[in-house]
């Protein structure tokens, strides 16, 4: 198992990314790539095994490199009503949102553990079923 976190910026990180998977000879399946995502509620999880991009611009950048044939895990920081979403992205959580934010890390950390110890349809149900907000 290896942990990476690309340091191009995050619609270029395909091209890295496919590189060390080329290194490491890992097939896009077994990458579980983890992403946030403004366009699903803050705190809610949605694991895929494959898909399209959904706007995402990292996704896009992957896809272009690996196909749409990898898992992702999705975690959803909301969008805050500015319209602004380099300011969502880059800014700091609400402090609302940043006590919530240790039990939705230990859900995904969980999901992660699954996948990685389990089998993905175990780790997809116990992500898509988590609410954070209970």
């Amino acid at each position: 198992m290896v942990l990476v976190k690309p340091l191009s910026f995050m619609n270029d990180s395909g091209r890295p990314l496919g590189k060390i998977a080329r290194w490491w000879k890992t097939q896009p399946a077994d990458v579980l790539v983890v992403v946030d995502d403004l366009d699903l509620p803050f705190g809610r999880l949605r694991m895929r095994e494959n898909g399209s991009s959904g706007g995402h611009n990292g996704l896009k950048s992957l896809i272009e490199h690996f196909g749409e044939e990898f898992p992702r895990l999705r975690v959803g920081i909301g969008r805050d009503g500015s319209g602004e979403a380099i300011n969502r992205v880059l800014g700091d959580f609400s402090s609302e949102e940043a006590a919530r934010l240790p039990v939705i890390l230990e859900a995904c950390v969980r999901g992660i553990s699954l996948w990685l110890e389990s089998t993905s349809v175990t780790a997809i149900n116990f992500i898509n079923s988590f609410k954070s907000d209970i």
